[in-house]
């Protein structure tokens, strides 16, 4: 089975996690456009998305999904996303698409955080693929690279076609290069006391629930069961 069907069985599973008669928090990237696709069979059930990204915004519109701003929705119910590491506890890295302020904010906003991955992403330890995305206001680019250092990360400006990457927020990443985290509650609490930095991709004791796709099966891991 090729990675991409590996997404699109994970990102169906995930439906299973929808009400009806809810608003339903999507996140972003590929496997996450393999949700929001799933999704668009059962958008006369739903209520809306609050997206976390304009992409994703893009995407549900395409399908004819409302949109929904989360400052009108409050509390959502359930928010789907996928991650690029996550542990059998829940603990994840994120910010490959680099949405990860704004993912988090729908993660911190929702009852049940769902993670859709392939087996691939699942880790023993946070930081065993080695990177950890950070973003950053534009003013603060070379003071925060030269702190980040400081704190044996090895950070390097995110580029897309030759320019800065640019987040939906106007910000800059650095994408730290790291070994494996044996405490990353103390190095996002460092990385957060740097001025200029706006969040990381550390998402710690936030996922409820993280489905696995592994060959043929979707591995159900509940946050506290393992």
């Amino acid at each position: 089975m090729d990675q991409n069907e590996k997404k699109r069985r994970a990102a169906e599973a995930a439906l299973a996690y929808v009400e009806d008669d809810t608003v339903v928090g999507v996140g972003t990237g590929s496997t996450v456009n393999y949700f929001i696709d799933a999704l668009a069979d059962i958008k006369a059930r739903i209520d809306g998305a609050v997206s976390s990204s304009q992409a994703s915004t893009k995407r549900l519109e395409g399908h004819g999904i409302p949109v929904v701003d989360l400052n009108t929705t409050g509390d959502l119910g359930i928010y789907v996303d996928g991650a690029d590491e996550a542990t059998a506890h829940g603990y994840l890295i994120k910010g490959g698409g680099g949405a990860l302020t704004r993912e988090k904010i729908v993660a911190a906003a929702s009852e049940r955080l769902v993670i859709v991955v392939g087996s691939e992403k699942l880790v023993p330890l946070l930081g065993t693929r080695g990177i950890l995305p950070v973003e950053i206001v534009p003013f603060g680019l070379v003071f925060c690279r030269s702190q980040l250092l400081k704190l044996e990360c090895d950070p390097s400006p995110r580029v897309t076609d030759g320019r800065l990457f640019q987040t939906d927020n106007g910000n800059h990443i650095l994408d730290c290069k790291i070994s494996v985290l044996t405490n990353p509650a103390e190095l996002e609490q460092a990385i957060q006391a740097v001025p200029g930095v706006v969040g990381t991709g550390l998402f710690l004791g936030m996922a409820h629930t993280v489905l696995v796709q592994d060959g043929e099966e979707v591995e159900i891991l509940e946050r506290g069961s393992s």
